[in-house]
């Protein structure tokens, strides 16, 4: 694939007008048949989501953690593809994992000196480029980390919204 051809008109409409570089993302949750469990719906597909084991879910679909996490492999991944394709490095292979710690104390509310949230999480790379450079090496995860959506998102959280429709 040439990414390159791909992303040139694209890159050309967005410098002519910046406004057509602006988009909004949507999801919708929405219950499913019990309290532990709903319904993902990102404008193409639907995903199943259950709460964890940890705090009462079933465990045979993802929790929302599990998605977050998902989320940061996913643009993490791509984004890294991406980057090595745009540096011309020769990759056998590249491979995302993502970590999260939870204290499921905090979720349950059985302390209120434990956050609900991941107190860390961790993303590591693995890179299988033979012929490529420290140096590469080194610019390929600069510049994946500067321009993957999701961890810069983590990194630098916009201000959040959180409202009740009545």
């Amino acid at each position: 694939m040439d990414l390159r051809a791909v992303q040139q008109p694209i890159k050309d409409a967005y410098r002519a007008d910046p406004d057509q570089a602006r988009i909004t993302l949507i999801a919708h949750g929405a219950g499913a048949d019990a309290p532990v469990a709903c319904n993902v719906d990102l404008g193409r597909a639907i995903y199943e989501a259950q709460a964890h084991t940890g705090v009462g879910g079933a465990g045979t679909a993802a929790c929302s953690g599990d998605l977050l996490l998902g989320a940061l492999a996913a643009c993490a991944q791509l984004t890294c593809q991406m980057v090595a394709t745009a540096m011309g490095l020769e990759v056998r292979s590249i491979e995302t994992t993502v970590e999260g710690d939870l204290d499921l104390r905090g979720t349950l509310g059985l302390d209120r000196e434990v956050g609900a949230g991941f107190s860390a999480l961790r993303l590591r790379f693995a890179v299988d480029a033979p012929n490529a450079t420290e140096e590469q090496l080194d610019a390929l995860l600069r510049k994946t980390e500067r321009y993957c959506t999701v961890a810069q998102t983590l990194m630098a959280p916009p201000a959040l919204e959180v409202e009740l429709a009545r």
